[in-house]
């Protein structure tokens, strides 16, 4: 039962005279959601796949079927991305809340920009001939129109015309969320709406014979959003059942290697892996040295993403094909995986003591 001390500290009512002169517990009024650490596990886990698939892709080369076991790491930051927007935004600010889509109409502009920041540098630090060559490539109707609006160019790799697609879709989505919450007091269920609608239009371009990546991760955000609305203890529940998961896991492994990654099969890939990963960092112990670095990473995933293709762009850069064989290789791989944590770690640290830092940081990324 709450003190009458309570009651009055909370409501902002008068102190009883018989409660004055004692110590007077303020109780914090503010609705900001907790950051919930197997979250952070997960997203600091992608983090440290998407190393390994850029590391796959630059030193061993974009031919190989175990490609297909790691088709769902974009689409994985796309739901997760979605699933924070409800799950965890929706906690603090209130769907009523106006801040909210200003906030998310923000974030989504500053991601959308930062895209287009990465890719100029990245264009300008080109070599003289290829620079020339890349931009003629970027700067085209058609290339800007698979980037925006198909997504036929993913990006990633080293012969690519753009890097840091996944930043695209995600920007969408926190655009379109802040225009679907905005109608969301109305129509309750306009993100499942939305959803349906989407995944529609993936059917009817299927029938008649194209595809867009964009709709397909916007789809799959949407979907990450729906689910985000579950309670988190909810979902803990459901996610405690390691041999069922292993099990489900295996069945779907099954069905890519024989039908391949078709989009239905990649839905449930996404929703198979996150819920192993989240298990994974889900204990409610004391986590290890390890995990604290896997949950920092994840706290900055949007820089650790980005941070990890710059460095294993330079890696690549000073990587000899004449050299390359299994050792070289690997150690490359570890280095990478050690460069993007050390980052994270530095960045971290400076941050803390450094006020200029943080500021930056937080125009940038927050």
């Amino acid at each position: 039962m709450k003190s009458n001390l309570e009651v009055a500290t909370r409501t902002g009512e008068a102190i009883p005279p018989s409660q004055k002169g004692r110590a007077v517990e303020v109780v914090p009024t503010t609705n900001k959601a907790a950051r919930i650490p197997a979250l952070d596990f997960t997203k600091g886990a992608l983090v440290l796949i998407m190393v390994l698939y850029h590391w796959l892709n630059y030193f061993l080369g974009p031919q190989g079927d175990i490609y297909k076991y790691l088709r769902f790491l974009t689409p994985s930051f796309i739901f997760i991305t979605g699933f924070l927007i409800s799950n965890v935004y929706l906690s603090k600010y209130g769907i009523a809340d106006p801040r909210l889509p200003k906030r998310l109409v923000q974030r989504g502009l500053k991601i959308l920009g930062v895209f287009i920041l990465l890719n100029v540098i990245r264009t300008l630090l080109l070599p003289g001939p290829l620079r020339a060559q890349t931009l003629s490539e970027q700067l085209t109707v058609r290339s800007l129109v698979n980037v925006c609006v198909t997504g036929s160019d993913l990006g990633g790799g080293q012969g690519k015309a753009v890097a840091f697609y996944v930043l695209v879709p995600i920007g969408y989505l926190l655009l379109l969320s802040a225009g679907l919450l905005l109608v969301s007091n109305r129509f309750r269920y306009v993100f499942h709406f939305a959803c349906a609608l989407f995944l529609l239009g993936i059917v009817v371009l299927y029938l008649n014979g194209f595809q867009s990546a964009n709709l397909e991760l916007l789809a799959i955000g949407l979907l990450g959003v729906i689910l985000g609305y579950i309670p988190i203890e909810e979902i803990n529940t459901h996610v405690r059942h390691p041999y069922s998961l292993t099990i489900a896991y295996i069945c779907y492994a099954a069905a890519i290697t024989v039908w391949n990654v078709i989009y239905p099969l990649q839905i449930v890939g996404v929703c198979l892996s996150l819920m192993i990963i989240y298990l994974l960092g889900g204990p409610n112990d004391e986590p290890g040295k390890l995990r604290r670095h896997v949950v920092l990473l994840g706290k900055y995933s949007l820089f650790g993403y980005i941070a990890q293709i710059v460095i294993l762009q330079f890696l690549h850069r000073g990587h000899r094909p004449g050299d390359q064989n299994a050792l070289t290789s690997g150690l490359f791989l570890l280095a990478a995986f050690a460069l993007t944590i050390l980052t994270v770690e530095v960045t971290d640290r400076v941050r803390a003591r450094l006020t200029t830092v943080d500021r930056l940081y937080r125009a940038v990324f927050a």
